[in-house]
Order: structure tokens, then C-alpha cells, then sequence
């Protein structure tokens, strides 16, 4: 999981805004170019998109709907990283929407600011990002982001744009992995598919509400991509995972790849985009088998 020695070491490395909206202009690319798999049969489509907001019991969740601008499509829960909202999620919302999905990008945050913090990952690491997030982020509990999941379901399912006789997908980044989970522990009889990438926190030993504690309680197909730095920190989780998977009887592909925290996302400095097609590819795998 980034920390604050990674943001500084990022920022000694000399990879500038420059350099990171490079890295955000490939995710735009992206949002436009055809990959096999997925609902829309690998073809991009026109697109509609409208910032949100809804009810949650905590207040009032803001965020960022796109979808097919025509049919009804399955319904995914996207839950960004630590630097919440902004356009390179927006642009991996888009790539989503091209392949037949109705994906809404919250902000777990909305409990103390609404919209964009930060105009993408270099504006988090160079401007005290991980000090203003500290105390937002303090209250995205298991509990919280359970209940925040119900009502973000809730609202997909009131949508003209989502097929709701389809399971709805889940996949979070970061420190968006464990919400994957316990969103998927929340809204059980609709969520059947979640996907963490390089998620932090996973295993948590001790806690009944570690994500790998949480199996038992959904019935969806997981596909938990860990970052190779992240694995060499903790080697043991991927077993732990393993094993917590195969006892409840969910299909799970736990896999290490060759690419460091924050791979997959375009204006991450550790964007690799190799790996980052790959994991995409195996993303589209498993929404078209499951949604």
C-alpha cells in the first residue's frame, strides 16, 4: 500500500506534472481503444456520462455516472485510491463504459468535501496529500463503507441506464481493495464479482472484519491483483488469502504481477502499462463470465 515514504521518494525521483499528465493522457487513449471481452463484445460505444449524488445514511455521496448512451448495461461500483475523484479515474470509468458497463465512481470521501480534491497523483504527492486525506480517511471503517455500499447499489439499481436482472461488479484501488470486499459482504445478492488492485489491507490479522474474513459472507468470484512490492512486505497474505477463499468455496484468482503499487493506474508513477493490460484483460474476463 503507498505510503508517505513512496509519495517522498516519488517526489525526489524528479517525475514531474508534466511527466504525470503524460501518464493521464494514456489513460484518455485507453477510454477509447477497442479490447476484446466484456458486455459491449470488446467494441467502444457512445458513451453518456453526469456527475451524482444520492442519499447514504451518513449524508449526502457524490460522484461520477458513465454508461451507454443507449440499452441497459450491468452496473459496476468503482471505488477509486487515495487520491479519490479526478480525471484519470474518470478516463478508466470511460475505458469501462466502452465495453458495455454502467460504472459509477464514488467518492468515499464525500463525508467531509464533495467533487475533486486533486487534479491527478501528482497534485496528491506533491501538496501534502496524504496529511488532508488522514482524517477522511479515518472514517472509511467496514462499517462505513458497507452501509455506503448498500446505498450506492441502491442508487445503480434506480438508474434508466442498468440492467438490473444482471449481478453488479466491484473493483477498488489501493486503498479501495478492502472496499471491494466489504462491498460485495454488503450487497450480497447483487454484487458477484470483485476485483482489488494492489488493495492494501486485505489481511488484517485479528480483525472479524478483515477483508479475508469476508468470503463466507458473499457469493461472488474475485480476482485480487497484488503488487509485487506489496507482496514482497507481507509474502504470506497471498496464501492467507488463498486458503480463506478455496475454505468458503469462492473462485478467487490471487495473483502477484510484475508491476509495483499503483500499477494499473495511469497517472500513478509506478504506471506499467504492460502489466496494467493484463490485469484490464483479466478484469474483462471475469465481468463478461460473471456479469
Amino acid at each position: 500500500m503507498c505510503d508517505e515514504k513512496d509519495l517522498a521518494r516519488w517526489a525526489r525521483s524528479g517525475l514531474n506534472r508534466r511527466q504525470f499528465g503524460a501518464l493521464t493522457g494514456v489513460a484518455a487513449l485507453g477510454a477509447c481503444a477497442p479490447m476484446a471481452g466484456g458486455a459491449g463484445g470488446g467494441t467502444a460505444m457512445p458513451l453518456t456520462e453526469r456527475r451524482v449524488s444520492f442519499a447514504t445514511p451518513a449524508g449526502t455521496m457524490d460522484g461520477f455516472f458513465v454508461a451507454p448512451s443507449s440499452g441497459r448495461s450491468p452496473a459496476v461500483l468503482f471505488w477509486p485510491d487515495i487520491a479519490s475523484l479526478r480525471e484519470a479515474k474518470r478516463n478508466m470509468a470511460r475505458r469501462l463504459a466502452g465495453r458495455g458497463y454502467a460504472v459509477l465512481v464514488v467518492n468515499p470521501y464525500y463525508r467531509d468535501v464533495s467533487g475533486e480534491q486533486f487534479s491527478d497523483f501528482a497534485d496528491f504527492a506533491g501538496n501534502d496529500g496524504f496529511q488532508k486525506v488522514s482524517p477522511w480517511r479515518e472514517k472509511l471503517t467496514a462499517q462505513a463503507i458497507m452501509s455506503d455500499a448498500k446505498a450506492a447499489v441502491g442508487w445503480l439499481d434506480s438508474q434508466a441506464e442498468v440492467d438490473t436482472a444482471r449481478p453488479v461488479g466491484t473493483q477498488g484501488y489501493c486503498m479501495g481493495g478492502p472496499f471491494t470486499f466489504w462491498s460485495a459482504a454488503a450487497v450480497p445478492s447483487r454484487i458477484e464479482a470483485v476485483a482489488s488492485f494492489h488493495g492494501g489491507g486485505l489481511v488484517r490479522e485479528g480483525d472479524p472484519m478483515s477483508p479475508h474474513n469476508t468470503f463466507d459472507d458473499t457469493q461472488a468470484r474475485y480476482l485480487v491483483a497484488i503488487a509485487r512490492d506489496d507482496d514482497a512486505k507481507a509474502p504470506e497474505h497471498k496464501r492467507i488469502l488463498r486458503e480463506a477463499a478455496a475454505e468458503a468455496g469462492r473462485q478467487a484468482k490471487i495473483e502477484v504481477f510484475a508491476g509495483d503499487h499503483g500499477w494499473t493506474v495511469p497517472d500513478s508513477p509506478s504506471y506499467n502499462e504492460q502489466a496494467a493490460e493484463r490485469a484490464f484483460a483479466d478484469l474483462m474476463q471475469m465481468y463478461g463470465a460473471v456479469l
